[in-house]
């Protein structure tokens, strides 16, 4: 994205701010960075601030889950050199984790405006405005530590070490909370921001209150809260349905917004998310694309090809490339339904899928295995034709479903690693996964990498902060 500035580190932060941001809803860009005292003088400005502050948000988790994990393979035509040494996992705090700034930078411009939105004189009817505006703010700064958290903590345990929260914009030094301090935290944003967002508000590339919910939801996953999993989720499944068989498709080429809850809206002049996979010109000539990387074997072979409407909705078996003896295995998703602006597709943030897979989890750790199962056969007769109901024999035997469930249904949306690391279970890869890998077909969770460093930036510019562990030994 064009931001007009960067932030050295989270928390040495730019007394300025951007007025419009670079809003991917109006396709702006920045011209002039002021004082927020100067800049806000309206409700309507106080929407060009909330609007910047959606604006860092990116697919950078899309990108390093798919990298780390068994979701791609490493073409042999690959020869950019990008992402080598994070799909090789060949990184420590050295590298760029771009989420960390991203994350933080979001935090800070939700902060500023948070600051003086209740100092902003409303017009008549500007009232509703002003109070959604804050609910949405307050809920963009729970979910963007919630993001940090899952990419940067050092577990998902009460006492693993967290990240910083930051509830005003300042310059400091301060430590990462624990994990639970700060869920502590999120959670009360996203209660305080749920009574402040009308039900009549609708639009999905903002924050609604079913947005919220969804973000509940999977908050009370990681935390093991498993009541507040099934209430939240359920709040967010009944406010919207699984799309249709038929309607699924279309999701991907933002053709319809069915099941989807939030999403990030992309224009021409953003980075593109499907590059990270295909060069570009993938709808023009799909056998001319080189392919940055692949889908896996392993994700291949998990499918029901014939009849999931997922595979052919994610992933391309291209017969042409196969028949020239190359990786055939072209990533879909995010190739977008213009070939004018190839790979360009809205990001989806929460799907109403994720919902029935964190439903069904928390069912089936509260020994609920009826509705368990009840809510994985739902998922699967929505994407997979002719389906028929199965039964499992017991608890593991259904959270175990449901973990390659999520492997199926969530791919390439930026999950794969966290799921691993939330059940302890390594990162394999097949041999036909792992020819360009340099050996590198098993992490455990003993290995440092199985953990995102806290980038060395960071540690430099704050003295308080901690790095993770197995990368201090």
């Amino acid at each position: 994205m064009n931001i007009q500035y960067k932030v050295r580190t989270a928390f040495i932060i730019y007394t300025a701010w951007t007025l419009a941001g670079c809003s991917k809803q109006l396709d702006l860009r920045p011209t002039d960075s002021i004082d927020p005292e100067k800049a806000f003088k309206t409700i309507t400005d106080v929407n060009q601030g909330v609007l910047g502050a959606y604006d860092p948000l990116s697919y950078n988790n899309i990108y390093y889950n798919s990298l780390v994990t068994d979701e791609v393979m490493l073409p042999s035509e690959n020869f950019t050199g990008s992402g080598f040494a994070t799909y090789r996992w060949q990184y420590d705090g050295s590298n760029t984790f771009e989420s960390w700034d991203e994350n933080y930078l979001a935090i800070d411009r939700a902060n500023r405006v948070l600051a003086i939105i209740d100092e902003i004189p409303a017009k008549p009817g500007e009232e509703e405005l002003r109070t959604q505006y804050k609910g949405e703010l307050l809920a963009l700064r729970a979910y963007c530590h919630f993001e940090l958290i899952r990419f940067f903590a050092s577990g998902y345990e009460p006492n693993s070490l967290g990240v910083p929260y930051m509830e005003k914009s300042e310059i400091g030094m301060p430590p990462r909370l624990s994990f639970a301090e700060t869920m502590a935290k999120v959670d009360a944003d996203l209660v305080a921001a749920k009574e402040l967002i009308p039900a009549s508000f609708d639009d999905k590339t903002r924050i609604t209150r079913t947005a919220i919910a969804a973000m509940q939801a999977r908050a009370a996953l990681y935390e093991k809260s498993w009541d507040n999993a099934i209430t939240y989720a359920t709040e967010a499944i009944n406010a919207e349905p699984l799309a249709s068989e038929t309607a699924f498709k279309d999701i991907w080429s933002d053709k319809t917004n069915d099941e989807v809850i939030w999403k990030l809206k992309m224009v021409s002049g953003d980075e593109h998310v499907g590059s990270t996979y295909n060069d570009e010109g993938f709808l023009t000539d799909p056998s001319a694309t080189r392919l940055l990387y692949a889908a896996s074997y392993e994700l291949v072979h998990a499918f029901d090809q014939e009849n999931d409407i997922r595979f052919s909705s994610y992933i391309h078996i291209d017969p042409e490339r196969e028949a020239a003896d190359k990786t055939p295995n072209i990533v879909t998703k995010w190739v977008g339904g213009d070939p004018d602006l190839s790979n360009i597709a809205d990001i989806k943030l929460f799907r109403t899928g994720e919902l029935y897979l964190i439903r069904a989890e928390a069912e089936a750790q509260k020994d609920d295995l009826g509705n368990a199962v009840a809510d994985l056969n739902a998922l699967r007769a929505a994407r997979i034709t002719d389906y028929t109901d199965q039964s499992f024999g017991d608890k593991q035997e259904i959270i175990d479903a449901i973990t390659i469930e999520r492997f199926k249904e969530l791919a390439f949306e930026g999950h794969r690693m966290f799921d691993l690391r939330r059940y302890n279970l390594p990162v394999t890869r097949e041999p036909d996964d792992a020819v360009n890998a340099l050996g590198n077909v098993l992490l455990t969770p003993e290995d440092p990498e199985y953990e995102f460093p806290i980038p060395d930036a960071e540690l430099r510019a704050n003295k308080n902060i901690e790095q993770n562990p197995k990368y201090t030994h």
